[in-house]
């Protein structure tokens, strides 16, 4: 079983295989986590995601999809993006949550990262509790690691002493 940690720190600086993107559907950047990661990344990012926007997701992604592409001027190897529902737009269903953490860590698997790196997906801008989050991806994490063992390290990278202390309460439960 893969070790599942909560940290409060910068997810562009992580040390991992691979992070992942609380991206919008649109794939093209965009404002909070999606924002930092693609001025850290730098424009070879943008333009991954321009090519995938041009050949194999032309409508963009789907809430709770996820696709990789390198990581540009990041440490880590590759960037996982994902869609999370957003409450403001109607997107209540938790599945579409536990979607969005389930594929991101499907996809970290066919690329071959072992470490993976996530931030608290739909908290913040798209209206999500963060204790409702954390419980969510905590559960996710823990029902995927335990009949896959391609991934040996999740790390929820977080901004803030509230959303930290909502995943450290799920991971103590």
């Amino acid at each position: 079983m893969a070790t599942i940690e909560a940290v409060d720190g910068d997810l562009t600086t992580q040390q991992v295989d691979a992070i992942v993107n609380a991206a919008n559907s649109t794939l093209l950047g965009g404002g909070g986590v999606d924002g930092a990661i693609h001025q850290a990344a730098g424009p070879r990012l943008l333009e991954e995601c321009r090519r995938l926007r041009k050949t194999t997701h032309r409508d963009g992604l789907d809430v709770g999809d996820a696709v990789a592409t390198g990581a540009g001027d990041l440490p880590a190897r590759w960037v996982i993006h994902t869609v999370g529902p957003n409450r403001h737009r109607g997107q209540t269903d938790p599945e579409l949550l536990a979607s969005a953490f389930r594929r991101s860590l499907e996809v970290a698997a066919e690329v071959g990262a072992r470490s993976v790196a996530f931030p608290a997906v739909s908290a913040g801008a798209y209206g999500w509790d963060a204790d409702e989050v954390a419980r969510i991806a905590v559960e996710t994490v823990r029902d995927w690691t335990a009949t896959h063992d391609e991934v040996e390290l999740v790390r929820f990278v977080l901004f803030g002493e509230r959303t930290l202390t909502a995943f450290e309460r799920a991971l103590s439960a």
